[in-house]
């Protein structure tokens, strides 16, 4: 059973690397180690190395195989033991795998029984999908997540020690690091291996793209997912704060000065009050605590230019207690008669906007971008702060999950 099972790894990953070779390069970044049912029920990781269990393995067809290997070596490229943060962990590994499914059955790969699969989550992130899982769920993912347990391992050198038919597996992989000491068994990541790891798989991902598309065989969906995963990722927080720091007008102005200072023609420095509009949508789906939270950050950025800002509100249509101006030295804060909880359209705002004397230089929308949109762009800059997700047909999406 051992040289089967061992023969059937093998061939999978061998058919990743040549139909799929940017599957198959992360792959082989995993070494592989036989476990018993009791450690591992089916196949997992801890980042440094891949375990299975033989009889789950041999349960599965060639295919369902190379779906499995794939999908744990997805775990690790997309740094998903580093990005749970403050979230729940049962929530998160269930968010983490509906991520990853959808794109290992667009790239042809076929599911083994038991993993999951919920439609409309289609090119969306963990962080995106999280909100959606039930905190009460009874969903697990038929995988183990090895690298991350509620009781993080803090520079521990290892777990307990395995059975010396448990430290032998099928192939020993190519790994920059060893991913543990032979006859350990797998355990949760250090703050120092979390790091490090993270910094490594991303080097890992950056090549493997890089080896697949020189072959001509980088799919789309991939390719565009690489693309986003290697790009500089900023908080919501700090990227709304460059966009309203871009809209000020501080600059310098070579206006002819007052006669009685001379006829040299120097710059000077002038600042300019910039009109900021802040709309938020009072539909049903955004909370009252999400909405104090936002309009608590808009009132931090504030404080750092010379902003007026304009707040309205919108469900289906405009709050008829509004707007509500804010000169730049007033607080910014949520006004008492603010009421909504309808459906959701975002026309009536953008025809309020066409209407009034003053063109703003930024649109702060507060949304869940599910709604009806207006069918032209506007001539000022709108940006989008999304809660869950909605997508936008204009503008500068920020994904707030």
């Amino acid at each position: 059973m051992s040289d089967e099972i061992e023969t059937k790894l093998s061939a999978a990953r061998t058919r990743l690397i040549l139909d799929r070779p940017f599957l198959g390069a992360l792959v082989l970044r995993l070494p592989m180690h036989a476990t018993k049912p009791e450690r591992c029920k089916t196949i997992g990781t801890d980042v440094r190395a891949l375990y299975y269990n033989p009889e789950y393995i041999s349960r599965l067809s060639l295919d369902q195989t190379q779906y499995v290997l794939a999908h744990e070596a997805l775990h690790c490229a997309l740094s998903h033991f580093a990005r749970r943060q403050h979230r729940v962990k049962q929530r998160w590994d269930i968010a983490c795998d509906l991520a990853i499914n959808p794109l290992l059955i667009r790239e042809g790969l076929k599911p083994p029984p038991g993993v999951l699969l919920n439609s409309g989550f289609e090119g969306m992130m963990a962080e995106e999908i999280y909100p959606f899982i039930d905190e009460d769920t009874e969903e697990e993912t038929h995988d183990d997540h090895f690298y991350d347990q509620e009781d993080r391992a803090q520079g521990s050198s290892g777990g307990q020690p395995l059975d010396q038919d448990e430290s032998k597996g099928g192939g020993s992989g190519d790994s920059d690091s060893e991913p543990q000491e032979s006859g350990q068994a797998p355990r949760p990541l250090s703050e120092t291996e979390q790091e490090q790891l993270a910094v490594q798989w991303r080097q890992r991902l950056a090549g493997a793209a890089q080896q697949a598309q020189a072959a001509g065989k980088l799919g789309a969906t991939m390719a565009r997912l690489v693309e986003h995963l290697l790009q500089p990722q900023l908080p919501w927080r700090m990227l709304l704060a460059r966009y309203m720091t871009a809209a000020a007008r501080d600059d310098y102005s070579y206006q002819r000065p007052s006669r009685r200072e001379g006829n040299a023609i120097l710059p000077s420095l002038k600042s300019a009050q910039i009109e900021v509009v802040v709309i938020l949508d009072t539909s049903g789906s955004i909370n009252d605590t999400e909405l104090r939270e936002f309009v608590s950050e808009i009132d931090a950025i504030k404080g750092q230019m010379r902003a007026r800002l304009t707040l309205h509100a919108c469900d289906a249509e405009l709050c008829k207690n509004g707007p509500w101006c804010f000169e730049p030295w007033e607080a910014f804060s949520l006004p008492a008669n603010l009421y909504g909880r309808g459906g959701t359209r975002f026309t009536p705002a953008f025809e309020w906007l066409e209407r009034s004397d003053r063109k703003p230089d930024l649109v702060v929308y507060f949304t869940d971008a599910e709604g009806e949109f207006p069918k032209t762009e506007p001539g000022f800059p709108v940006l989008w702060l999304v809660k869950g997700r909605g997508k936008v047909p204009w503008g500068q999406r920020i994904q707030l999950n």
